[in-house]
């Protein structure tokens, strides 16, 4: 898991040896380079948001996922955004929000062409990390039960599945990570 001094860096790196290695308050995953979202960034969060659902649509019966109509502008400045950069594009983001005892990965979405380049992972990683560093001892999440890509990763990585849920039409499966 990577570390840093939440005071000082906003950016992260995290080399492709595994492990994050810090430079000038940086981390880097390969070619990833995570650093907090602004609101410059939201027309590309909600256009990673559009093409990363979009698939889902059919399997939901028409409904919309929720990351399709969120306000990506409030959300930079009420979440702790987070956004993933290939080749210095944004590619992902995180949305996380800071619970009572434990961090809740609101949103995380990857472009599609780059689904599979470890981009989704390091976000994953990087809500763990801001979880101890707040002294969180967990990260939860939601996803609805027909993204069962989703839940595969989840459950590679050590995410259980604590409860499912419907509500207004949607399946929701609740899973956690102890830290």
């Amino acid at each position: 898991m990577c570390r840093r001094n939440a005071a000082t860096d906003d950016k992260f790196f995290s080399g492709s040896t595994g492990g994050c290695h810090h430079a000038a308050g940086a981390r880097t995953l390969a070619a990833v380079e995570l650093r907090r979202a602004t609101r410059a960034d939201a027309p590309a969060l909600a256009d990673i948001a559009a093409a990363a659902y979009a698939p889902y649509l059919a399997r939901m019966g028409g409904l919309r996922p929720g990351p399709m109509d969120t306000d990506y502008a409030a959300a930079v400045t009420d979440t702790e955004a987070w956004v993933a950069l290939l080749d210095g594009a944004v590619a992902g983001f995180a949305l996380l929000v800071e619970e009572d005892e434990s961090l809740l990965l609101d949103n995380v979405a990857v472009l599609p062409p780059h689904h599979g380049r470890g981009i989704g992972r390091a976000l994953l990683e990087l809500a763990e990390t801001r979880a101890v560093e707040l002294g969180l001892d967990r990260v939860r999440l939601f996803t609805h039960v027909t993204m069962v890509e989703n839940q595969a990763l989840y459950g590679r990585i050590g995410y259980v599945e604590t409860s499912r849920t419907t509500e207004h039409g949607f399946t929701r499966v609740f899973y956690e990570k102890r830290l």
